[in-house]
């Protein structure tokens, strides 16, 4: 889940909330469901991606090929997108949604995806429960955060960004018993996730869309 991803650190309640999601499994972890989305704030910002050295260097770092022009067309249509903000935002929001899912708190979950992923998480943690599976996963690090492409079509908005991150996982019965990870063994997750926004609305929140594996 895209100036995900990303923020001038959302006012009020995602300030406050702002963490993030995942993508690929690993065996240790419970599967996320998909699609899944997100929001994330904005900040004041630069108006083109490479104007100047320190920007085109942040570029080489987070921006994939192909997706410049599409970063364009967002500064564009909203000249107050920042790209290493989004970034920020989006891997805020990344821990944030990864740890309601994995903890079963579907009222934070409420806030930050839309409704049809929000009933793919709610399915998701019923069975879990169902099955008397408890989770406790733990994001280790996120090594890179890549926006990957960008799609522009009117006012509204796509930004995909890939995470790429270390997670610890454990995953116990009813009883306490462990049947699944290692909290001491970080694993190695890959994620793709896009988010979305209209650009003519004055909510300058971004929201994850779908969630894929890389």
């Amino acid at each position: 889940m895209y100036t995900i991803i990303l923020f001038a650190m959302v006012a009020g309640f995602l300030a406050l909330r702002l963490y993030a999601v995942l993508g690929k499994r690993t065996g240790h972890e419970q599967a996320l469901p998909k699609p899944s989305e997100e929001r994330v704030a904005v900040s004041p910002a630069a108006r083109t991606i490479d104007q100047t050295p320190e920007m085109r260097e942040i570029g080489a770092r987070v921006i994939g090929t192909g997706a410049e022009s599409g970063l364009k067309a967002v500064i564009a249509a909203d000249a107050s997108f920042d790209v290493a903000q989004f970034l920020d935002g989006a891997k805020s929001a990344y821990k944030m949604i990864l740890e309601a899912f994995w903890k079963g708190d579907e009222e934070t979950l409420t806030w930050l995806v839309e409704d049809d992923v929000r009933a793919g998480f709610a399915q998701a943690i019923a069975d879990r429960k169902a099955a008397g599976h408890v989770l406790e996963n733990r994001l280790v690090a996120i090594e890179r955060a890549l926006i990957s492409d960008v799609v522009v079509e009117g006012k509204a908005a796509r930004i995909t960004v890939r995470f790429d991150a270390d997670i610890a996982a454990v995953t116990r019965d009813a009883d306490g018993n462990v049947i699944a990870g290692s909290l001491s063994d970080a694993v190695e997750t890959h994620d793709i996730w896009t988010f979305a926004r209209s650009l003519r609305s004055d909510d300058p929140n971004w929201k994850l869309v779908e969630t894929d594996e890389a």
